[in-house]
């Protein structure tokens, strides 16, 4: 258990995150975990309990300490890289409130590990996926239903919770869509004729009101959709199609960025599109070769 002063401190930080930084709950959640962890090793490891100032005592020598304790308890390298950057997060706030020099912390390097690429599908994969959806429902609202949310995936690279997270408000939803993302960031996604026509379609069918402010995608029962069912219906699609275990909800997000990079679209707009805050990010999900990011660029470039 942390000492009162390091569990103020660490609570004070992450209201901080989420009213102020506009992270996410589950975001919160994740910065909990990791820096809670922290805290406790220093705790034991000082065999000092009595408030924030074990934070500025840590040198080198100490976070490789704990790395190593991350590791014997069989952290992998992905997970003890996001844990050392919440912490760094949590010691550069703490450092500016209290004053004093974080260098240790945030000197030490995170551990190197290899990112799993995403792996888009093919356009005829995805128009299958789609297509797929609509077919294994037993009542004709819920093919419209799960076809709107297949369609919003692929057709306007939303995430999961995005296509859920749209109200009655979106039962015809024009030419383009408002989406709130990770951390509250805001985005303009244009929609297809063929994603508003599938929208406008379950709303046509669907037997429940849908409100303004109620969840536009429903359950058989009223309720909003929960994710779980979407991930079931591309699974059963996938196992048909007879895709590789890759192909899940996200991918179809993947493949929206692929598809637009391949049609000749830009990298920074399609980075706009999908809400990522940096470029690289987006170099990954679309998962192209480096030698057609310097075809892009060539093509883009002044001096090309």
């Amino acid at each position: 258990m942390l000492s009162p002063g390091l569990a103020d401190a660490l609570e004070a930080w992450l209201r901080q995150l989420g009213a102020i930084e506009g992270a996410s709950p589950a975001t919160v959640t994740a910065y909990r975990t990791d820096v809670v962890g922290f805290l406790s090793f220093l705790q034991q490891h000082f065999g000092d309990s009595a408030g924030t100032g074990v934070v500025a005592q840590v040198g080198l020598r100490d976070m490789r300490a704990w790395m190593a304790h991350e590791r014997a308890r069989g952290l992998s390298s992905r997970s003890l890289a996001r844990a050392l950057s919440s912490v760094k997060s949590f010691a550069r706030w703490l450092a500016q409130r209290d004053g004093f020099e974080p260098t240790a912390i945030l000197s030490a390097r995170s551990p190197k590990f290899r990112r799993k690429l995403p792996r888009p599908l093919s356009v005829d994969a995805a128009r299958s996926v789609v297509d797929l959806a609509a077919a294994q429902a037993r009542e004709p609202w819920v093919a419209a239903r799960d076809t709107a949310v297949v369609t919003l995936l692929w057709g306007c690279g939303l995430r999961i919770s995005e296509a859920l997270g749209l109200t009655g408000a979106h039962a015809d939803p024009g030419t383009a869509l408002r989406i709130t993302g990770k951390g509250g960031k805001e985005r303009m996604v244009p929609v297809l004729p063929a994603a508003r026509d599938a929208v406008c379609a379950y709303a046509a069918a669907c037997p429940f009101e849908l409100t303004p402010d109620a969840p536009l995608f429903r359950g058989v029962r009223g309720g909003a959709l929960n994710p779980r069912l979407v991930q079931k219906v591309i699974e059963s699609a996938r196992l048909q199609l007879g895709l590789p275990a890759s192909a899940t909800p996200h991918a179809l997000r993947h493949s929206f960025a692929t598809h637009l990079l391949d049609a000749g679209g830009d990298l920074r707009a399609i980075q706009e599109l999908l809400g990522h805050g940096s470029l690289s990010t987006t170099q990954a999900y679309t998962a192209v070769d480096t030698a057609r990011l310097m075809e892009v660029y060539s093509r883009a470039h002044p001096r090309g």
